[in-house]
C-alpha cells in the first residue's frame, strides 16, 4: 500500500503529534508499505516531500518554543506526493491539510484525518481555555475546513470521539490509541547516587501552561514528605524558567530537568517512584501511557477536558485539580508501598492494549475501509 502522511509538524521530539507521526511512519515501513511524508521537515531521503514553514513574523519564536510548526502549502509538492497514493492521512486541520484534501478529491484518492489538536490547546494561549464559546468555535472551524471533507477520523481516545460527536462531526470515528513504542517496558534501572534516598516523582510534558507543572510543584510543597521528594521533569518549553522560579519560591529543591531519548526516558521512568500527570487538557497523553507501561503508578488530574483521567484504575490515582488533593494522593502512595507494588503490576497488565503494533493494525483497518468506501 502507498500511504501519504500530511503533517505540519514532524521530527520534533517535544511534540506528541510529531512523535505519533514518526512512529506510525516507521511502523508502516517495517510492514512493507511505501510511506510518503509531506511536511516542513527538511530531509532529502526518498519519500520525504518538503514544504515551507509558515511565517508568523514576530510570533515565530513563541510558536517554535511551544513545539509547534505550521506548514505553507506548496500545491506542486502536494500533487507530486499524493499522485498514485492508495490513501492519504492528514494529521492536522490547517492550511496544509486543507490543500491536501482538495487534491485528494480531485484525484479521487481516499483520505482520512486524525484529530490531534484539542481546541483548548490553542485557546489557552490567548487566555480563553475556559471560555466555551471560544472552544466551540474552534471545533466548528476545524470541522468546516477539514473534517467534513473526510469519511473517517482517527480519534486517540473515547473522550475526544465523544467531543466530536457532540460537536456534530459526521464522519466515522475510529478510536485508536497513538500507541506505546516497544522501547518502553518494565526493567531494572539504577538511579543516580545523590537520589537514592529520595522519593522521585516524574512528569513528562512540554513546559507550557496547559500542562500545569505549577500544580505538581504546589502539590509537592504541601506534602508531609516534601523534604524527601525530588521532582523530575522530562521535556522543554517556554515555561521552564517560571517552573524553576516557582519551586524556589516554595522552598523546594530545583526540579531535575532533562530532555531524553526514548531509551533514556525508559530508564528514568524505571527508577522513579510515582508519575504525576497534572495537565488539565489532553486528547490522550502518550507520556502517561509510557509511564504506566513501565509499571509506574500514576496520579492524574481528573479534569473534564482531559482523556488521561480514564487511565486511572481507581480513585487513588486521581486528584481533583487542587494542590491539596494532589498532596494527599502523593502522601498516600508514599505511606502504602505494598499497595503501590500491587498497583504497578495491574498497570503493566492494563497497558498491553495500548501497544503500538495493535494501534498500527487498527490504523491499517481504517485505511482499508476508506479505500473500500472510495471504490463504492
Amino acid at each position: 500500500m502507498i500511504i501519504t502522511i500530511i503533517a505540519d509538524v514532524y521530527g520534533n521530539q517535544n511534540n506528541g503529534t510529531a512523535i505519533t507521526a514518526q512512529r506510525l511512519i516507521e511502523s508502516l515501513k517495517k510492514r512493507g508499505h511505501e510511506v510518503r511524508l509531506v511536511s516542513p521537515y527538511d530531509c532529502d531521503r526518498e519519500g520525504y516531500y518538503t514544504v515551507p514553514k509558515r511565517n508568523f513574523y514576530c510570533f515565530n519564536n513563541y510558536i517554535e518554543k511551544n513545539g509547534v510548526e505550521l506548514a505553507k502549502p506548496d500545491l506542486e509538492v502536494l500533487e507530486k506526493a499524493i499522485k498514485g497514493s492508495d490513501v492519504v492521512h492528514i494529521m492536522m486541520p490547517f492550511k496544509l491539510g486543507r490543500a491536501a484534501v482538495r487534491i485528494t478529491k480531485a484525484m479521487h484518492i481516499p483520505c482520512t484525518a486524525a484529530f490531534h489538536c484539542q481546541p483548548e490547546n490553542f485557546s489557552s494561549h490567548v487566555f480563553l481555555k475556559d471560555v466555551k464559546l471560544a472552544n466551540d468555535y474552534l471545533y466548528r472551524r476545524f470541522r468546516r475546513v477539514l473534517y467534513r471533507h473526510v469519511k473517517h477520523i482517527h480519534c486517540p481516545s473515547e473522550y475526544i470521539a465523544s467531543e466530536l460527536s457532540a460537536h456534530k462531526y459526521k464522519a466515522k470515528l475510529h478510536v485508536i490509541s497513538n500507541g506505546v513504542a516497544a522501547c518502553y517496558h518494565k526493567g531494572e534501572a539504577e538511579r543516580p547516587d545523590e537520589l537514592k534516598d529520595k522519593f522521585l516523582i516524574l512528569f513528562t510534558g512540554r513546559f507550557v501552561g496547559e500542562k500545569r507543572h505549577d500544580l505538581l510543584i504546589k502539590g509537592v510543597a504541601q506534602s508531609k514528605y516534601r523534604d524527601k521528594i525530588r521532582i523530575l521533569l522530562a521535556g522543554k518549553g517556554p515555561k521552564e524558567d517560571k517552573i524553576i522560579r516557582l519551586a524556589k519560591k516554595l522552598k523546594l529543591p530545583r526540579p531535575i530537568i532533562g530532555f531524553y531519548t526514548p531509551e533514556e526516558l525508559n530508564k528514568v521512568i524505571n527508577y522513579c517512584d510515582l508519575y504525576v500527570h497534572p495537565a488539565d487538557v489532553e486528547i490522550e497523553a502518550i507520556s502517561a501511557l509510557e509511564a504506566i507501561t513501565c509499571g509506574l503508578v500514576p496520579v492524574i488530574n481528573e479534569s473534564p477536558r482531559s482523556a488521561t483521567r480514564f487511565f486511572a484504575l481507581d480513585d487513588r490515582c486521581l486528584f481533583d485539580g487542587t494542590p491539596q488533593s494532589l498532596a494527599a494522593k502523593i502522601d498516600y502512595w508514599i505511606e502504602h508501598p505494598e499497595e503501590k507494588r500491587e498497583m504497578s503490576d495491574r498497570y503493566i497488565e492494563y497497558s498491553c492494549k495500548f501497544n503500538l503494533d495493535r494501534s498500527v493494525d487498527q490504523m491499517l483497518d481504517m485505511f482499508n475501509e476508506a479505500i473500500k468506501d472510495e471504490r463504492k
